[in-house]
């Protein structure tokens, strides 16, 4: 059992780091660096994150990963942070807020 945690533990790592460095091109518009607009690299990674989480195990792992993104600080509009897979034409399948269940995703 311990090997099955340990490899649930490192997927969601690898999962989590392809988030971060996916949408790390949106951190200027969710910071209110002065951008107006979602920069269309940023909408590509949400897309590309989003069809990455095929299976209900990839998909949790990628709401535990925004969900950590989302209550890691203050500094982190969530709005803004929300905002951004509707403005980018993309269909998340959970609501992006702190205390997301994650477990509830199909």
């Amino acid at each position: 059992m311990a090997t099955t945690t340990t490899t649930a533990a490192s997927t969601t790592a690898v999962m989590c780091n392809l988030v971060y460095s996916s949408l790390e091109s949106c951190l200027g518009y969710v910071l209110g660096g002065g951008l107006s607009s979602v920069p269309s690299k940023c909408c590509s990674g949400i897309k590309f994150v989003i069809n990455a989480a095929r299976t209900r195990a990839d998909r949790q792992s990628l709401c535990k990963c925004i969900k950590s993104i989302a209550s890691s600080s203050i500094t982190v509009p969530i709005s803004r942070l929300a905002k951004l897979p509707g403005m980018c034409m993309a269909n998340v399948p959970f609501k992006i807020c702190p205390n997301a269940d994650c477990s509830k995703i199909k």
